[in-house]
């Protein structure tokens, strides 16, 4: 076994032992960010986690899962399988002005033959956070993709509806934070387990 092979498959063996412990792999904010996570029957491994910020003020924490460790935005997006992008908010924001970020987020970064096909699925997924009116301080959202399934919603543990069909709608909606025009560009680089950036280079 080449040595680069040896050590991925000795991290992957220590991140899913850390998780059977319970123990988190990253709390950005505070927020604990387990090691692994099951999508779709598959085990995932935190690819990496931090805070967005807007102004100096802190929104909401993310973290990234994948099959397998990706340290660059265009692995991360075109890396098959599972996957999963999970938020816990850090105050409270209005539901509709979420999404109305989120949309534009995917529109400024996703390639446009996806941001056209994601359409339907971005505005499915508009109406499930205009249904709730506010995201309070502590409530959370997972979006999981399956092949073959689609990309669930799922709000403080629960499934919003069905699956949103379109494959693309997943890879779009994650360029929101691994696009070319991120809001946050120290939350991309937390995302993919790089090393923070120095003071006063956030976008």
């Amino acid at each position: 076994m080449h040595l680069r092979a040896l050590l991925a498959s000795v991290a992957a063996t220590l991140l899913l032992s850390h998780a059977a412990h319970g123990q988190p792999a990253a709390e950005p904010a505070g927020v604990a960010y387990p090691a692994a996570a099951s999508v779709g029957g598959s085990s995932l491994a935190l690819n990496g986690a931090g805070v967005r910020y807007k102004l100096v003020f802190k929104v909401y924490t993310a973290g990234l899962y994948l099959p397998q460790r990706a340290d660059s935005a265009d692995a991360a997006l075109a890396m098959p399988g599972p996957k999963r992008i999970h938020v816990v908010m850090l105050r409270d924001i209005d539901a509709n002005e979420l999404g109305r970020l989120f949309t534009r987020g995917m529109e400024d970064n996703a390639p446009r033959q996806h941001w056209v096909q994601s359409i339907p699925g971005t505005l499915r997924m508009a109406d499930i956070f205009s249904a709730r009116k506010k995201l309070l301080a502590g409530d959370h959202f997972s979006v999981d993709y399956v092949p073959g399934v689609g990309t669930t919603v799922i709000v403080n543990g629960k499934a919003a509806g069905e699956p949103i069909r379109e494959p693309e709608f997943f890879t779009s909606l994650l360029s929101i934070w691994l696009g070319p025009r991120p809001a946050d560009a120290a939350l991309k680089d937390a995302l993919l387990g790089r090393e923070p950036r120095p003071a006063g280079s956030r976008q």
